[in-house]
């Protein structure tokens, strides 16, 4: 047997390698680059690999100081361990166990190990390796027990805090897309966002754009005209909402290289030309809109963003130490308007430059980070290294996918997906921004059909898909956490659970089967589970049991397209049969239960993906 753990094994270095070509040049994360450090962290203990139908699902004890984990794989006992690549790109690590391993062949053995991360840059030694074999067949059930007379704490709802958008210059487009009237369809998104997920905040790129005019350059005079940005930050508030401002792109009569620009709408990614006119800018439009809209709402509700994605070359043209200087020039400026409004970053891409953010001596009340693929890491540690273990964290873009125009946004893959990562970081974070809201988009031009493979939790039209739909039945669920424990094939690392209770005494169950592996999103019957719930400590003796589902053929507006026929944009009258279908259908009657012994005990079908609610209401 080859030792693993002790951090100077030819295989630790391999998978450090392996760590640096993703996350280096060339990859994802472009300006990570360099060899990968040697993390001094312990050894992560108690690795158990539990063989199942189609799947092995590994747990292990957490390592006080990792932000994550990155699970390995080999062939043999001496390696060589490999990265499991569950095919979301991005950051392949996850926060914590369980993570089930779906990507591997039924009925051939493997040795697993896994390296704690205390960066996404410094990797810890891999554990001792323990082996698996994901079976061809067998019984594939999961029993799930709830206790609705428990109290697990308050329910957090990550998603409440912050959602993504189109730069919202798009509120006020007159266009149409597949007919409908952009400005007014986005408009409707957002609104429908707030009133049935409770959304508080929208993120997006470009207030600073061209297209509202914020600065110009006269004859060598700065001269700031905000009209533009009060009538876009007028209609996101008449909506109900606040917006996080994102201090981004430069104005190309302020810009070093102007012609250095990403997306459709050409956002200009460049250095200023004069740093202190920047910090002139973001002061007089601080100062604006503490005038506009009062010091005590943007000191208390809108957060200011430094750019976005500066570690990508393709958001930023400068050199890093240039960002560095940008935040600090703008963070000062915005706290010489107030000290108390909120400034923060780096809104990174691929969680780069944390610890960079936190080194740095400039202003940070939050920050803020991305990552796509994976639930987020825990920064928790990151923070608490730095002297700040209460500094709030904001993940202000995440999703299944960084790929524009993927289909894999529109599945019910995708909505599994969105409640692993948001009951993952439930009460670790402030925030996590799904991105975005509608698939009214146009970075890379817009929308050439309906379900296009748009980030929109909205298609164009406003009709929910899944994964909205996912964030919904979570939004159903009470204010007080219950405990639930699962057991069995894939408990917690395929099919998980989360329960919560209302104030007049209505228990929700939602549940999940879903896997990271974008190789199963059409599905795989192997993973498919049969879920015993048992839901105890019920104090009243009847019950009306009410059952939601979304899976291939509930909930999912792209099964009712292909079923009318469509390819491109519907008529009137498929618009019409779309709308009918917006919403998510009972998989069976509402029926009445009795509960014996304290409890009621309920059993279903969970396909690989597809979700189910139980709602349970006191007759």
């Amino acid at each position: 047997m080859t030792e693993l753990a002790g951090g100077t094994d030819t295989h630790i270095d391999r998978a450090r390698q392996r760590w640096a070509e993703l996350m280096g040049a060339g990859g994802v994360q472009d300006r990570a680059g360099g060899p990968v450090a040697a993390a001094d962290l312990p050894v992560p203990a108690c690795l158990s690999a539990a063989s199942g139908r189609g799947q092995v699902t590994l747990t292990w004890d957490p390592v006080p100081g990792a932000i994550g984990y990155a699970v390995h794989r080999a062939p043999a006992e001496d390696g060589p361990f490999e990265l499991v690549d569950h095919g979301g790109g991005d950051v392949l690590a996850v926060p914590h166990g369980a993570y089930a391993d779906t990507t591997a062949e039924p009925g051939k053995e493997y040795w697993y190990a896994v390296a704690p991360l205390a960066t996404v840059n410094a990797m810890g030694p891999l554990s001792a390796p323990v082996p698996a074999r994901p079976t061809v067949d067998g019984p594939a059930t999961v029993d799930v027990t709830v206790d609705a007379g428990g109290d697990a704490g308050p329910l957090h709802r990550p998603w409440r805090r912050v959602v993504g958008s189109e730069h919202l210059s798009h509120l006020l487009c007159a266009d149409l897309t597949g007919g409908q009237p952009i400005g007014a369809d986005l408009r409707a998104a957002l609104r429908r966002v707030r009133d049935e997920l409770g959304v508080e905040s929208v993120r997006a790129h470009g207030i600073l754009c061209d297209d509202l005019g914020v600065y110009r350059n006269v004859d060598g005079v700065s001269r700031f005209d905000f009209s533009g940005v009060d009538r876009v930050y007028d209609t996101v508030m008449d909506l109900g909402m606040r917006p996080v401002v994102e201090l981004s792109f430069m104005p190309r009569d302020l810009a070093r290289d102007p012609d250095k620009t990403v997306f459709a709408y050409r956002g200009c990614i460049s250095p200023p030309s004069d740093w202190d006119r920047w910090g002139e800018l973001v002061g007089a439009l601080t100062a604006h809109l503490v005038e506009r809209y009062g010091l005590a709402e943007v000191r208390d509700h809108w957060p200011f963003e430094v750019w976005n994605e500066a570690n990508l070359s393709v958001f930023w043209s400068g050199t890093p130490d240039e960002f560095w200087r940008l935040y600090e020039v703008s963070a000062r400026a915005v706290k010489l308007v107030d000290s108390g409004i909120q400034v923060g970053g780096p809104a990174s891409a691929a969680v780069g430059w944390i610890d960079d953010q936190l080194a740095t001596a400039a202003p940070l009340d939050f920050l803020s980070t991305h990552t796509y693929g994976s639930p987020p890491l825990d920064l928790r540690p990151l923070a608490a290294a730095a002297g700040r273990p209460d500094l709030p964290l904001l993940w202000t873009e995440w999703g299944v996918t960084a790929s524009h125009g993927s289909t894999i946004n529109d599945t019910v893959f995708a909505a599994t997906f969105l409640l692993r990562g948001m009951r993952s970081v439930a009460g670790r974070v402030d925030g996590l921004a799904p991105w975005v809201a509608s698939d009214h988009f146009e970075e890379l031009g817009r929308p050439e059909r309906l379900l296009h493979g748009g980030f929109g939790l909205l298609t164009v039209g406003n009709l929910a898909k899944p994964k909205y739909w996912a964030l919904a039945l979570a939004e159903r669920l009470g204010d007080v956490e219950l405990p639930a424990v699962s057991r069995g094939d894939g408990a917690d690392g395929l099919v998980e659970c989360w329960a919560a209770r209302r104030a007049d005494g209505t228990v929700g169950v939602l549940l999940w089967n879903g896997t990271l592996d974008h190789g199963k999103a059409s599905g795989d019957s192997t993973l498919d589970r049969d879920v015993t719930v048992t839901i105890t400590g019920l104090p009243v003796e009847r019950y009306t049991l009410r059952h939601l589902r979304v899976d291939a053929t509930h909930g999912n507006v792209a099964e009712t397209w292909r079923a009318l026929g469509g390819e491109e944009w519907p008529d009137d009258d498929q618009w019409a049969v779309l709308g009918e279908a917006d919403q998510i259908p009972l998989l069976e009657p509402d029926r009445d239960v009795t509960v014996r012994g304290g409890g009621v005990e309920v059993t279903l079908d969970l396909p690989m993906p597809s979700i189910s609610y139980l709602e349970l209401r006191p007759i």
